[in-house]
């Protein structure tokens, strides 16, 4: 049985530039870059209020809540207190798993202080955090990934949630389906249809069943309705695209394909921004009515910094596609970008902005 932490700081660029600004501490701050088609990369707990969060467009923000505050993102600063939580993960454990730089999975089911619980191994981490940041950060304790994911998010900010595996599934079963990673829109209306909306109602259903309805994917809805989750912590994970992508409860015309790219950019670029990963090629998806996938893909000189560049690339990328491939009817659309440059690169391009 692994003892897995998952750590999320709270509101993390926010809570950087409040460290660094106390004079704006109780005030309805953004971090995000001017620009209406730009995207929220973080949101202080008082503008959250206002309905205001991450991934939202900063036209909207700006809707929602106009005496807001905003801060350029400083993505050298964030990467350098990530490293200094970093430093505390290490004192605790080798295998740690980032997934961006606010977030990491450890495993500690053999600690480096030898210390006997994983409980107290998540509320020294925090502390320490505290200590050598001045950041608070929330804590999931379970036996696995899935759990313990869903735990940081229990008690925010500055909480813990532990799932002890005595009391797993009475953590698990009452859950809404959406909990679920991989759940989204399309997933989810699925599930409602089959008159699935928690956990128990999905373990409910047999491993045939599910994956009759939902392909391969079914296979993992079984398995995590039962609490299980066999993926390892793995150190260094470096991912090779961010993209997003929408299938469509109806075929679209390539008009209309156009039309919903840019809210895949700014997906893109909200995740592109949280992870602190930035590409400078940007890959076109579709998938036509009769199952034939399309890419075309980009390569620039330049980092990709924000969901107006982003979207730029992708339509020009629509735009050469052939007469008879703008004739065609399309059941889903993607943007990914990859060619991640290293820290250095991505600094310097940021510093131009």
């Amino acid at each position: 049985m692994r003892k897995i932490i998952h750590i999320d700081m709270d509101a993390f660029y926010v809570s950087v530039e409040l460290r660094d600004r106390p004079d704006l501490t109780g005030l309805p701050v953004v971090v995000a870059w001017e620009g209406e088609r730009s995207v929220v990369c973080a949101a202080s707990y008082e503008v959250r209020e206002y309905g205001v969060h991450s991934a939202m467009s900063v036209a909207r923000a700006k809707k929602l809540c106009p005496s807001a505050i905003y801060l350029a993102p400083n993505f050298a600063k964030y990467r350098e207190t990530s490293a200094q939580i970093h430093k505390v993960f290490k004192k605790y454990t080798d295998l740690i798993e980032p997934l961006s730089l606010d977030e990491a999975y450890l495993d500690v089911t053999e600690n480096k202080l030898k210390v006997p619980t994983a409980t107290e191994v998540a509320q020294l981490i925090r502390q320490d955090i505290l200590a050598s940041t001045g950041l608070t950060a929330s804590a999931g304790v379970a036996p696995n990934k899935f759990l313990a994911k869903i735990a940081s998010d229990w008690n925010k900010p500055d909480g813990i949630k532990v799932v002890s595996p005595r009391k797993m599934m009475d953590f698990l079963l009452p859950l809404p389906v959406q909990k679920i990673p991989g759940v989204g829109r399309v997933t989810l209306s699925k599930l409602h249809h089959l008159n699935i909306f928690t956990v128990e109602d999905l373990s409910t259903f047999s491993l045939g069943e599910l994956t009759h309805h939902f392909g391969s994917y079914g296979y993992r809805l079984y398995q995590l309705a039962r609490g299980v989750d066999k993926r390892p912590v793995k150190p260094n994970r470096e991912p090779k695209q961010i993209s997003a992508e929408n299938t469509f409860t109806r075929d679209l015309t390539i008009k209309e394909i156009a039309d919903v790219l840019p809210a895949l950019a700014e997906k893109v670029a909200s995740s592109a921004q949280r992870k602190g990963q930035f590409g400078h090629c940007v890959t076109l998806r579709l998938k036509t009515a009769d199952f034939r996938v399309m890419t075309r893909s980009m390569t620039l000189s330049s980092v990709l910094h924000d969901a107006d560049e982003i979207l730029q690339q992708a339509e020009d990328l629509l735009e050469q596609l052939s007469p008879d491939e703008k004739s065609q009817l399309y059941r889903l659309a993607g943007i990914g970008i990859s060619q991640f440059l290293s820290k250095e690169a991505v600094d310097s391009q940021l510093s131009l902005f």
